[in-house]
């Protein structure tokens, strides 16, 4: 699911914590954040942010648990933009404005 917060005034990791995500790394011209809903990590709302001049664009999902790895290598996340992640999607476009 993608998001856009126009014409941000400040720093986005900054930003992010504010909403309840955590930093996780900067990979190329994105960065990653986290925001586990359980103490174990899973499932989590995983988010990867970047800057088109002074909007930010989101794309995010919910993992429901770690990812698998083996002969067939699956991701266990959901992107459709229901549920979950358009509650969360909206609580972000709130705090964020």
């Amino acid at each position: 699911m993608q998001i856009k917060v126009e014409a941000i005034k400040e720093n986005p990791v900054s930003l992010l914590r504010r909403a309840g995500y955590t930093f996780q790394r900067h990979e190329r011209d994105e960065m990653s954040f986290v925001r586990p809903l359980a103490r174990s990590g899973y499932p989590r709302f995983h988010m990867y942010a970047h800057l088109e001049g002074s909007t930010l664009i989101v794309n995010f999902h919910l993992d429901q648990k770690r990812e698998t790895y083996g002969e067939g290598t699956r991701h266990h996340g959901e992107y459709e933009d229901e549920g979950a992640l358009k509650v969360e999607a909206t609580r972000i476009q709130q705090l964020l404005k």
